[in-house]
């Protein structure tokens, strides 16, 4: 008798049997994120992604990472016109004006935020009571495009001056830094981060 296949595991509706795919689901989506950094990253991931499939952004994260500084959001607010053309010509990012200029912006207001709320991780956590919220969706068609809590949310992040934060693309960001477990209950992950 052969050992079962990690590939054998029941997972989300969305997961392809791409490497780099069930690597994120398996080990990092739905994972609640505290370090501002990574929240920073991983919102302006989520705003590159508008239009574009996941996988896309996913296959260039270390492009930006190499790009913008590891995300570091001192170095980034200081971008101008220039590293805005290096920027356009990389091909190692989704090379997008308007993405890239809400990238640099974004360090601007991020770096606001963390002197007025203590910090990005302080501000989203504070929103869903320091504690992500469980859901229990069956069906692709239960999971939402955006609820309340993402308008919030947007509508709160474009007042300080966030770019490419619709409250779709705030829902994305929810679900992938575990402020919300929205894995299927039926996803082998869904228990393992705290679903019922």
């Amino acid at each position: 008798m052969t050992a079962p296949s990690l590939l054998d595991r029941p997972r989300c509706f969305w997961v392809s049997d791409d490497p780099l795919y069930l690597a994120y689901h398996d080990q990092e989506w739905g994972v609640p994120v505290r370090d501002d950094r990574r929240l920073f990253e991983m919102l302006n991931l989520e705003g590159a992604q508008a239009g574009l499939s996941w996988i896309t952004v996913l296959r260039r994260r270390e492009g930006y990472r190499r790009a913008f500084a590891g995300f570091d959001a001192a170095t980034i607010a200081r971008y101008g016109p220039r590293e805005i053309d290096r920027l356009l010509q990389d091909e190692g990012i989704v090379r997008n004006r308007a993405k890239i200029e809400a990238t640099i912006g974004n360090a601007r207001a991020f770096l606001r935020l963390q002197e007025e709320a203590g910090g990005l991780a302080a501000f989203l956590w504070e929103l869903v009571g320091g504690v992500p919220l469980q859901n229990n969706f069956r069906e692709r068609s239960d999971v939402p495009a955006e609820t309340a809590l993402s308008k919030t949310m947007s509508k709160e992040l474009k007042k300080r001056g966030f770019r490419f934060v619709g409250p779709t693309i705030c829902y994305a960001f929810m679900q992938a830094v575990g402020l919300v477990n929205d894995h299927q209950v039926s996803c082998f992950r869904h228990r393992e981060l705290g679903g019922a």
